[in-house]
């Protein structure tokens, strides 16, 4: 039930506050070109800790609405740490700790006042390997808005919608009463993506969602993705490089130092446009990643 929850997202842009928001001052805050638009996350010198250990340090980055913005670097830089801040998903992990701020349309996530199980319901995530409730096909995607009380005019309607927009209908639209496990792994994934839009998000994170997927299963899955951010903010943990500089507007580099301790704490080098960071990086630890140097 948890983690069916942190997937859920509500119809309409509610207030995650009892507070009053406050418009976040972000310093040195990255706001690549292709992300000229209204930011929906401002992110500033954000530290994140697992007990005493600060596996992010000093990030700083602004999100653009409506855009794909690919989160890339090698293993163990931060890169899934940082996606699991945009919802809050950290604090489900004892001796978390978050310094820095995130604003997400000018509000603080971490500020008091804030309901998690809010923002979880308005950022939802799609997880690295396809996860649907052991339930009917139509079950699973009709699950969010049943737990979240909508009311929809008609649930067959919304759920024909919801696979629509998730590039399965016509894969699934005879055998909605079946096992959502009898599907394929690449179809299994796409109907945890309709299962995330059937309560009509405004942020989706994706973790890897192509790893454990065939090559055709993966490219379907990019296309979904390019079709949904005409609606939705996407951004998109991946380790494939030729996937983000496919799919995103936007890509950002993180990699792993040593700290003080002898610790490896992820930090984010740069941002830039996807075709500008891919042509002409600013830094030289980006060019060294992307033209296979390491990494």
């Amino acid at each position: 039930m948890e983690t069916a929850i942190i997937e859920m997202m509500s119809d309409s842009q509610t207030t995650l506050m009892q507070t009053p928001s406050v418009t976040p001052e972000v310093r040195d805050a990255s706001e690549p070109p292709a992300g000229n638009t209204e930011p929906v996350f401002e992110i500033g010198d954000l530290d994140f800790y697992y007990g005493p250990f600060r596996a992010l340090r000093d990030v700083n980055l602004n999100i653009g609405r409506r855009r794909v913005t690919a989160l890339i670097g090698p293993s163990g830089c931060g890169k899934s740490t940082f996606l699991r801040c945009l919802n809050r998903m950290n604090d489900l992990i004892p001796g978390t700790r978050v310094d820095g701020r995130i604003a997400y349309h000018g509000q603080d996530l971490y500020g008091p006042g804030v309901d998690p199980i809010e923002v979880r319901r308005q950022i939802g995530m799609v997880f690295q390997k396809p996860n649907p409730f052991p339930k009917s096909i139509y079950d699973n995607v009709a699950f969010g808005p049943k737990v979240n009380g909508l009311k929809p005019k008609s649930m067959d309607a919304l759920v024909e919608e919801s696979l629509r927009r998730a590039a399965l209908w016509d894969e699934v639209k005879d055998k909605l009463k079946q096992s959502a496990f009898s599907l394929s792994g690449g179809q299994q994934q796409r109907l945890c993506i309709a299962r995330a839009i059937a309560v009509r998000p405004d942020v989706i994170l994706m973790d890897e969602p192509c790893s454990a997927l065939d090559p055709i299963a993966t490219i379907r899955i990019e296309e979904l993705m390019v079709e949904l951010k005409q609606d939705y903010t996407i951004v998109i943990v991946t380790h494939n490089m030729q996937q983000a500089a496919r799919v995103s507007d936007v890509t950002a580099f993180f990699t792993a130092e040593v700290d003080d301790a002898g610790h490896r704490t992820g930090v984010l080098v740069e941002a830039d446009a996807t075709s500008a960071l891919f042509t002409s990086p600013k830094d030289q630890r980006t060019d060294d990643y992307i033209t296979g140097r390491f990494g």
